[in-house]
């Protein structure tokens, strides 16, 4: 037995060094795609989906972020310890990134209970990191802001709510996160919501909650749309994946997901659903935890560019970029095992042929054509004279679970005065 499992590692560690990128071309021929990828990161933002670091700081700081010196975090505990500290200041800049979606997120153990408010302390860490990191964040809303700030060498930072629990069923939360500078939401974490199911519920044994969206659901993609907030379908289930791409006017995204035909989690996209994605002009930024692309213990950065590959030959190239999910996964694929080494991935695409002006819609040009798109929607909206929504979400929609923290008071002022 210690025989066979010596035998397994050895082939194990021999099949990580002969799947490196490095190690698939001679040294000279992939450090000439390595700078002709650099190359292409220094002409357009690299924009990633998702990144869990305001999470850490939650964990491993309690968001004391003022006098926190995050320039490099590889030697500093917790952090160094950790097998999903994948980000600081120092790796941030020799992976190129130009623009950033921080997540802001808190547990579904929040949901019923103080989700609203832990959300609100993790869109306050976001600002008040870039506050105390000037010279290399610039808070950003909008595409335009986006590329002004990587005009100027900064990582435009925007922000990401990543669970609708996190409004409480409130289209005036909506709106006031919105304000504090949200720019898209992830209409579900790994729980349903009153209004939306969540991908687990498409697992063997599973069974709906919704069938997708709720009307109330339904009301919520209305009222982003109104609002120039992008749409996230990671983590929801399949028919809210539909729902949503068939109601939704502006672009959608997946900051987090990748393809279900090559890993079948479903955390990831089936091409049917690509498909519509396509004729909906959004954007599937594929996720590198390692169990939503190979469904394994391991991956590689070749298997990443597998999912870019696929989701390119499905759903076009103008509908794929990157959201790693960085900092808030354990495993991470060999070649691509924090944020300094983007620059591996887009060397091996193109070592596979492909050309520079299509490495730049992935990079980001995809993601800042579906911004503004949103963006286009809203301004649109608002030419047409549409006013906010300002439904109530049923009480009878709202599950026993909820009763405890809710009183209940779900009429309109008009009839409370009348």
């Amino acid at each position: 037995m210690r025989l066979r499992l010596t035998v397994f590692l050895v082939l194990l560690v021999i099949e990580l060094i002969l799947s490196s990128p490095s190690r698939r071309f001679d040294g000279v021929a992939f450090e000439k795609f390595l700078i002709k990828a650099r190359d292409v990161l220094d002409r357009v933002p690299l924009i990633d989906g998702h990144n869990d670091f305001p999470y850490s700081l939650r964990r491993y700081e309690s968001n004391q972020v003022g006098d926190l010196d995050i320039y490099d975090l590889t030697t500093v505990e917790p952090w160094a310890s950790s097998s999903s500290s994948h980000t600081d200041i120092n790796r941030l800049r020799q992976g190129k990134v130009g623009a950033q979606f921080w997540s802001a997120y808190v547990p579904c153990s929040t949901q019923y209970k103080d989700a609203i408010s832990k959300t609100w302390e993790q869109i306050d860490v976001i600002h008040r990191l870039v506050e105390a990191n000037p010279t290399t964040f610039a808070f950003v809303t909008s595409a335009q802001e986006i590329e002004d700030a990587f005009a100027q060498g900064k990582i435009g930072s925007m922000v990401g709510v990543e669970g609708g629990h996190s409004i409480g069923s409130s289209l005036a939360v909506l709106r006031m996160m919105y304000d504090m500078g949200v720019r898209y939401m992830t209409m579900t974490h790994s729980c349903p919501t009153p209004w939306a199911d969540n991908s687990q519920l498409d697992d063997p044994g599973n069974v709906p909650v919704h069938d997708g969206l709720t009307p109330f659901g339904r009301t919520v993609v209305a009222e982003m749309n109104r609002l120039g907030m992008l749409i996230d379908l990671s983590h929801v289930s399949r028919k809210t994946m539909r729902d949503a791409l068939e109601i939704s006017t502006a672009p959608v995204i997946f900051s987090h997901s990748s393809a279900y035909a090559l890993c079948n989690n479903t955390r990831n996209v089936p091409d049917d659903i690509l498909q519509l994605v396509a004729q909906n002009g959004g954007v599937v930024m594929v996720n590198f935890f390692v169990s939503y692309v190979t469904c394994g213990l391991t991956a590689t950065v070749q298997d990443v560019a597998d999912h870019i590959e696929h989701i390119r030959n499905i759903a076009g190239v103008d509908n794929v970029g990157v959201g790693s999910d960085f900092n808030g996964v354990a495993r991470t694929p060999d070649g691509l095992k924090d944020v300094s080494q983007y620059p591996n991935l887009f060397a091996e695409l193109l070592a596979r042929g492909w050309t520079e002006t299509d490495l730049e819609k992935v990079a980001g040009l995809n993601l800042l054509r579906a911004l503004r798109g949103a963006e286009s929607v809203r301004d649109q909206m608002a030419a047409d004279g549409i006013k906010p929504f300002d439904e109530w979400i049923p009480q009878t929609d709202l599950p026993a679970e909820a009763q405890p923290c809710n009183t209940g008071e779900y009429k309109s002022q008009k009839l409370l005065t009348e």
